[in-house]
């Protein structure tokens, strides 16, 4: 059967030795008084929950998948899902990284990343109801009118609610602009939304008793395209002035995804029939509104995959270390035993530091972007919250392009690690490679994510905002100068941000010329620029390790921080080089093929 230990020395060593949370937390009058200790007790408690409550249900949700009643559109999930979150609810988990205005515990964004990468290990289908929940919670606090706010947020802070983003439709995936859904202005000032949407995740289900969905759809006079796009608020059962429900509303679901993955989300074809609905934002203008969910969400399927890599690894490694097969090829290392252990063989011990190498660069990428959201949010410096909105705009495409793509690799090599019994159910392994190869394709496309980084964040302000993360590598650099044993580290890295500034220019001049080059380059530059991160933050953690060695620490988490930082550098980094030849090679060889697809 699988395990799970919730990683929290490494979300530790993370936050308060790496990024030194809470000495930025002090610059933040809504955080100022956050200490490390009271961090360690959340987070002790979260993991409880996430590997006691969550993680038995995993599997279970993969065999039962949810169930529709369709003379009712009701959804039932599977057999304890309901249970649990009334339990997380009880826990006042949902409230955790809310505003107090609304009921919500105002914690650092930065401790609820944590709390989510730990709840996606255990049971990401299921965490996919709250996670939503979230992102729409985000985006009604940001455009939404007062009456919005008051009416739904104290709901979804509580968790007494959930929320989806109904997007898609069966014609239009990411181009939105060609959406069909119609909004019809009523005299009361709501509108009457009429439409198709396909793969809403939990867009109906058993959990609570209301569903807040975000629609997007046009007004009768809307322009065409993009331009013409409105946000809604469409709840599933209409709410009184009071805050008590009311009829039932004109949206349900028509029917479930069959996927082959994440069974225990409900992934709705839903159905607006002349629902009611009132607009979030202004008119026309839905997309900048729905965006705030949209970042959310992409910022969110990073940690899913993050989860992923790092159950993924516990488990192969657990495996590895028990499993005999064959002797090393060295010379007999258990001679008490008929074979050794596979951890002998060194294909093995790449596939298991493959996955966690990605899993630690991962949380450590992933929790500086929190930590930016929280400055972003309420550092006291208005230059710092707009730089720091500049750089989470930057690395929300390696987040959720770079982590998804590492986390496929991931959970497929530990699937290997098991050999024939991988592909067995009972093991767990070949679950997480289902549910992992989701991530690449919704809320953006891994594709879609590197258009966006190339396109729109680098060769849009011409590098300014790459030079500035740039900025900070060289800082390191500067500050390690001298120590013999960072070279290893800051050295390759140094030699990849001059290959990628020099890259970036190409693609740019050959850009102006002809915009394909940016469609046939944005995925290997994607990850060029992923890896630059990456080795960004773990050159920063190899730092750190060295100088607690150096101090005399014996613990082995540093010696096993510093060894995973070598191969990292030594086995994945240098996959740039032969990135950087194929996005050299330009879009001639791709887009000159007329005769392969006569």
């Amino acid at each position: 059967m699988p395990v799970y230990n919730p990683p929290l020395r490494d979300m530790q060593f993370v936050m308060h030795e790496v990024l030194k949370v809470t000495d930025a937390l002090q610059h933040m009058p809504a955080h100022a008084e956050m200490d490390a200790d009271t961090m360690t007790a959340v987070l002790e408690e979260g993991g409880k929950f996430a590997a006691e409550v969550l993680f038995p249900l995993n599997q279970i949700g993969d065999e039962q998948g949810c169930q529709l009643d369709r003379d009712t559109h009701e959804v039932k999930t599977p057999d304890g899902f309901k249970a649990a979150f009334e339990q997380y609810v009880q826990g006042g988990w949902p409230a955790l990284s809310c505003d107090p205005a609304y009921g919500g515990q105002g914690l650092p964004i930065v401790l609820n990343q944590c709390f989510y990468e730990m709840l996606n290990s255990a049971n990401q289908a299921w965490t996919m109801y709250p996670g939503l929940t979230h992102g729409a919670y985000e985006a009604l606090h940001a455009h939404g009118t007062e009456e919005q706010k008051s009416l739904y947020l104290p709901k979804l802070t509580s968790g007494e609610w959930t929320g989806t983003m109904c997007l898609t439709e069966p014609h239009c995936g990411t181009d939105l602009g060609l959406l069909r859904t119609k909004a019809e202005p009523q005299a009361d000032g709501t509108y009457r939304i009429t439409g198709n949407k396909i793969f809403i995740s939990a867009g109906e289900h058993d959990l609570v008793s209301n569903i807040v969905h975000l629609v997007l759809a046009r007004l009768p006079d809307a322009p065409v395209g993009s331009k013409g796009i409105s946000l809604f608020v469409v709840p599933k059962f209409n709410v009184n002035a009071d805050g008590s429900l009311g009829e039932r509303n004109g949206i349900f679901c028509g029917g479930l995804e069959h996927k082959m993955g994440i069974h225990g989300n409900a992934t709705c074809q839903m159905v607006l029939d002349g629902a009611v609905g009132t607009m979030v934002g202004q008119p026309n203008k839905g997309l900048a509104a729905m965006f705030v969910m949209m970042n959310a969400a992409r910022i969110g399927v990073g940690m899913q995959s993050l989860g992923l890599t790092e159950v993924a690894y516990q488990n192969a490694l657990v495996y590895a270390k028990d499993r005999i097969q064959s002797r090393s090829l060295t010379g007999v290392k258990e001679p008490s035993k008929p074979a050794d252990s596979i951890l002998v063989h060194p294909d093995v011990r790449k596939m298991l530091l493959t996955a966690k190498a990605y899993a630690e660069g991962g949380r450590a990428l992933s929790l500086y972007c929190a930590l930016l959201i929280d400055q972003e949010l309420n550092h006291a410096d208005a230059a710092v919250r707009a730089e720091s909105a500049e750089l989470v705009a930057l690395l929300t495409p390696i987040v959720k392009a770079f982590i998804t793509d590492n986390a496929w690799t991931a959970t497929s090599a530990c699937m290997q690690v098991f050999g024939g019994h991988g592909f067995i159910r009972e093991w767990g392994m070949e679950q997480y490679v289902r549910d992992a190869r989701i991530n690449m394709i919704y809320e953006g496309t891994n594709t879609i994510q590197s258009l966006d980084l190339l396109g729109r964040k680098v060769l849009g302000n011409q590098g300014a905002t790459l030079k500035k993360f740039g900025a900070q590598i060289a800082n390191l650099v500067k500050e390690t100068q001298g120590k013999e044993e960072m070279v290893e580290f800051t050295k390759p890295l140094t030699q990849l941000g001059q290959q990628l500034t020099q890259l970036t220019g190409e693609i740019g001049y050959k850009a102006m010329q002809n915009a394909d080059e940016v469609g046939a380059a944005a995925v290997d530059y994607l990850r060029v620029t992923g890896h630059l991160v990456f080795g960004y933050f773990w050159a920063r953690m190899a730092q750190v390790a060295l100088e607690k060695i150096e101090q005399g620490s014996r613990d082995p988490f540093y010696t096993a921080k510093l060894q995973t930082a070598r191969f990292y550098f030594a086995k994945l980094f240098p996959e740039t080089a032969s990135l950087m030849a194929t996005a050299r090679a330009g879009s001639a060889v791709l887009m000159e093929t007329e005769a392969v697809f006569a």
